[in-house]
């Protein structure tokens, strides 16, 4: 019909009429003929399964038409000390930020919001989590993290919440969640298991101005994280200078000899040097140890001939040593058998069992005394 302006508004649907830019009316589901001589109707379609309601005249049209939208539009204002969750039918929908004007279609779907207010307590409490964060299925994730710190602290680690600089609090295992609005929130884990650290390839000149690499491991653990957290920047920079500037301190002091001759003293005074300096700053020392000590290639070479010269003349002292007790204990037994004519006549058969023992064969003449008498003969007069 000529100056009338059809317009079909589906089940799912509701339309904003306005004319000459006023707010007439909402449409309901339905077919509609309305006058339109000018062309100074507009209207604005929204699906009302989605719930969201969106329009540059939002917060006028609540303030103006509140009466007119009645209680099919709802709408929720978020002030700069609050947080807003939507939940559609009962299920997470949303977070509404500080300063954040929301309008919603209450019709298709139920809409709920909850208003925490967060200028003080800005945790966000154990039971909200999973719905925020551990639910993979309402699709929050992305929209979620920008929004809050939410951290996991492992077994055996120490969380250390952090505050606008400002450590506020210790976290034990577990997980947690924080509102990141109107302050600026950081979580470190800190690992307080037993730690290993390797000091490798240092080179140092000894007091005999030798040059050593030296290659060295140590073992620690958090002792108090809250220390830990305050006095140091990054505490494994700082065991690992300290470790340095003992080992050159101790290795500096003493001569070559004195550290091949007893490395354990390396790892007790350099042990001894950092625990009491590493505990004031919360870290626990429990081992060290030197693991390699490398010489340059002459003085490895050297020092060679030397082992090999002082092992020469400890071979040459224990064979004199031996010599000297075989001519002591063959000057006893000769002692002992002077005189005796039995215990000679029983060290001459004791040799003669020797002798023919590395014999194939051999040729006797005058029978068994010819043996006896003829083969071994240690003193002029053999008694018959």
């Amino acid at each position: 019909m000529f100056g009338f302006k059809k317009i079909n508004v589906a089940d799912n649907e509701r339309v904003l009429l306005f004319r000459k830019n006023r707010f007439e009316k909402i449409l309901t589901p339905g077919d509609y003929s309305v006058l339109d001589l000018s062309d100074q109707v507009s209207v604005f379609r929204y699906d009302i399964t989605k719930a969201e309601l969106n329009h540059h005249l939002g917060r006028f049209l609540i303030t103006a038409y509140q009466k007119s939208l009645g209680e099919d539009v709802i709408s929720f204002d978020i002030k700069e000390h609050q947080v807003g969750i939507v939940y559609l039918d009962g299920k997470v929908f949303d977070i509404l930020p500080p300063n954040t004007f929301k309008i919603y279609w209450n019709i298709a779907v139920k809409v709920e919001v909850t208003i925490i207010d967060i200028s003080e307590n800005f945790n966000i409490e154990h039971k909200l989590l999973g719905p925020l964060i551990l639910n993979e299925n309402n699709g929050m994730g992305i929209k979620v993290l920008k929004k809050i710190s939410y951290v996991e602290v492992p077994d055996n680690h120490m969380g250390l919440l952090t505050i606008d600089g400002k450590l506020s609090k210790l976290l034990k295992p577990g997980n947690y969640g924080y509102w990141m609005f109107n302050r600026n929130i950081k979580v470190q884990n800190l690992d307080c298991r037993l730690q290993t650290m390797e000091i490798s390839g240092q080179e140092i000149l000894t007091k005999d101005r030798v040059s050593l690499r030296i290659n060295l491991s140590a073992s620690y653990k958090i002792a108090d994280t809250e220390k830990v957290a305050t006095l140091l920047k990054n505490h494994t920079e700082f065991l690992y200078r300290e470790f340095q500037l003992a080992l050159r301190k101790v290795v500096g002091t003493r001569t070559l000899d004195s550290i091949l001759e007893d490395k354990d003293v390396v790892n007790q005074v350099v042990e001894e040097r950092i625990k009491s300096k590493a505990l004031n700053y919360g870290l626990d020392i429990l081992d060290v140890g030197v693991k390699d000590i490398i010489l340059p290639g002459d003085m490895k070479s050297i020092l060679n001939q030397v082992v090999e010269a002082q092992k020469c003349a400890e071979a040459n002292l224990i064979k004199r040593r031996e010599e000297t007790q075989a001519t002591r204990s063959l000057h006893n037994t000769a002692k002992v058998m002077e005189g005796n004519e039995t215990l000679m006549r029983l060290k001459e058969l004791e040799v003669l069992e020797r002798v023919t023992g590395k014999i194939d064969h051999m040729t006797v003449y005058n029978g068994l005394e010819g043996v006896m008498k003829d083969m071994v003969k240690i003193t002029g007069n053999i008694p018959s």
